[in-house]
């Protein structure tokens, strides 16, 4: 096992024993087993514990992992914050969001003592139960390839790496390495508490899977293994059709280009829209198949509001020819609409600025007549003919007030709400307010 373990280091995860690797340590036989080889492999090392205020024991278990550090001789960081707390208020689960707290302090952690990679101790068994919670939820490929080896970017950093260098050990055989090497991990009770879903799984399902087809769980690992190699092939297309279709990107929304959007085959959609989910809600792992399909369903046959809870706290929207997923509290960009900042007067001649390029401008025909032919026959939606009378009057620009109305040519002298012919015009909300 130890040499598989340093082939790994140095063949999948090209991590070498010149830069210090921040390692995150619980006190159980995976991370122990995990600090004890790279330590071995004389590896500098910086051990991370995160409290998770779970149980009452826990504090006992991160003073453990301390004094271990301090016995050899390494760095020892800790962090802790209330997963019950930070699930409530994300609406996560309690392992989400244990795992959420967890990784975002480690990545802070290696950032702070410049790591080259952040460790931590999944094993086979692990990934056996990370790819069943995938396909029972519904994930797609990108799930049944389960954990990879090597993971850059991921969502808590585009530099540094989270490595997995135990992946294909097996827990029976960490255990083994534990007694022989005289590792004394802490018993974590939680493991055993069915409630979790994990847990269930490890517990009741998958030895139950056993008794049906016995090497389920050397399948499960083999058929991510060979999903792996067909994502990587499926992940340059994506990549070509994300180009192709998408016309901005922030950390709170995407904007698609819908016709472009709807030329990919379906399966692609649907990496494009899963694509986009990790971008905006990196780790979660809620974004199972009827999420995509909402996603889906929307962008064929939208809603008539033009907008809906995409789910994850999302909303998704059509804007003209664009397809928006977005926080739903998100400031969205009105860079391509003119936007006033405040109101102003145009001058007869001259020009107003309007905002993002766009200006408004005021000429005099030489020529009357003509003017009055081209007046007559004008379907430029973006001038308009004006009767100045004997004196030319002063004209304002500003956004509409509450309760604006005009009287559109063509009804008879009635008068329609300034706010209902934006409807009408497919003005978007977001920029109704600062039109002019």
């Amino acid at each position: 096992m130890f040499t598989r373990v340093q082939t790994v280091l140095t063949q999948k995860l090209h991590i070498l024993p010149d830069r210090p690797i921040l390692i995150g340590v619980s006190g159980g036989a995976d991370s122990l087993t995990l600090m004890d080889i790279l330590g071995k492999l004389d590896y500098p090392l910086i051990v991370a514990h995160f409290n998770h205020l779970l149980r009452p024991e826990a504090s006992h278990d991160a003073r453990n992992v301390e004094l271990l550090a301090a016995k050899r001789g390494l760095p020892f960081t800790l962090g802790e914050g209330s997963a019950k707390d930070y699930a409530q208020e994300h609406h996560l689960s309690i392992e989400e969001a244990a795992r959420e707290l967890r990784y975002r302090f480690l990545f802070e952690q290696a950032q702070l003592y410049g790591a080259q990679a952040v460790a931590v101790a999944h094993n086979a068994d692990d990934q056996v139960e990370t790819v069943l919670m995938h396909l029972l939820r519904g994930a797609g490929l990108d799930g049944l390839t389960g954990m990879p080896y090597r993971a850059l970017p991921n969502p808590w950093s585009d530099s540094i790496p989270l490595v997995r260098p135990l992946l294909g050990v097996w827990r029976a055989e960490i255990e083994t390495y534990c007694a022989e090497n005289s590792l004394v991990p802490v018993v974590d009770a939680t493991n055993a508490d069915t409630t979790y879903f994990r847990n269930r799984l490890r517990h009741n399902l998958i030895p139950e899977l056993e008794t049906y087809v016995p090497g389920t769980r050397v399948r499960l690992v083999q058929t991510a293994d060979l999903l792996t190699a067909d994502r990587q092939v499926l992940e340059e297309f994506t990549e070509q059709s994300w180009q192709a279709v998408l016309a901005e990107i922030d950390e709170s929304y995407i904007v698609f280009r819908l016709p472009a959007f709807r030329l990919p085959p379906l399966g692609l959609q649907r990496r494009l829209i899963r694509k986009a989910l990790a971008h905006l809600r990196p780790g979660a792992r809620d974004a199972d198949f009827s999420l995509v399909q909402r996603a889906l369903d929307f962008a064929t046959n939208p809603t008539t509001t033009g907008q809906a809870d995409l789910g994850l706290g999302l909303r998704i929207a059509l804007e003209g020819e664009n397809l928006l997923i977005a926080d739903w509290y998100a400031e969205l960009p009105n860079a391509h609409y003119p936007q006033l900042k405040a109101d102003c007067s145009l001058p007869i001649p001259g020009t107003v600025n309007l905002g993002n390029g766009w200006v408004l401008k005021a000429e005099i025909p030489a020529d009357v007549e003509a003017a009055q032919r081209a007046a007559a026959g004008n379907r430029d939606p973006f001038r308009a003919w004006v009767d100045l009378g004997e004196r030319p009057p002063l004209l304002n620009v500003r956004p509409r007030y509450p309760g604006d109305r005009f009287q559109p040519l063509g009804m008879a002298g009635q008068s329609l709400k300034i706010s209902d012919f934006m409807i009408n015009q497919k003005i978007f909300q977001r920029a109704r307010a600062a039109w002019p």
